[in-house]
């Protein structure tokens, strides 16, 4: 598709970052670009705009950008799904496993009213560790989730397969093999 060609030209690959062997998928020139941006925001909304989306659930931080865009055009809410510490209501949070160690995201306990249908937007999966604590969140505060949508699948590193396992029906525009 020509699209996939499209996006994977605005996204740019730093080798070496943020270590040796690792190819960093920079999505920051697609942001750039006002084709690019639109032309993801419309792809990555599509799959679930007969999905009834109540409210988009974006992943700190560059979620929180597409989030907003994608929520605006399934004319739903937003909910902001953040790193500890940073919400300023009451909040439940969801513990998910780092390369070397734990860390913590959450959502302000009242943010997702029990049954809310929920599309949980991040820019990129890799082992899907913080896309699968979103989805737990989403779960535990009684939401329930229609899809995932990302701009970037690594897949070889199993983040789609992950949310899949769960039930979640996901959708990436492009994938990148490798790390």
């Amino acid at each position: 598709m020509q699209h996939v060609q499209d996006f994977e030209n605005l996204i740019r690959t730093i080798p070496d970052y943020p270590k040796p062997g690792i190819m960093f998928r920079d999505i920051t020139t697609l942001l750039a670009d006002p084709k690019g941006l639109k032309k993801a925001i419309k792809h990555m909304a599509k799959p679930f705009e007969d999905e009834k989306v109540e409210a988009v659930a974006g992943i700190e931080a560059r979620g929180f950008i597409l989030g907003g865009a994608i929520a605006d055009r399934l004319e739903c809410g937003f909910i902001p799904i953040r790193k500890k510490g940073k919400l300023p209501w009451k909040t439940i949070g969801q513990e998910y496993t780092l390369e070397y160690g734990v860390d913590v995201i959450e959502v302000h306990e009242d943010a997702i009213a029990k049954g809310t249908r929920v599309l949980i937007v991040d820019d990129l999966i890799a082992t899907g560790g913080t896309a699968e604590a979103a989805a737990k969140l989403v779960q535990r505060s009684g939401g329930t989730i229609v899809g995932a949508t990302f701009i970037v699948d690594l897949p070889d590193l199993g983040g789609m397969q992950r949310l899949s396992d769960l039930g979640v029906v996901s959708h990436a525009l492009v994938s990148f093999g490798g790390h």
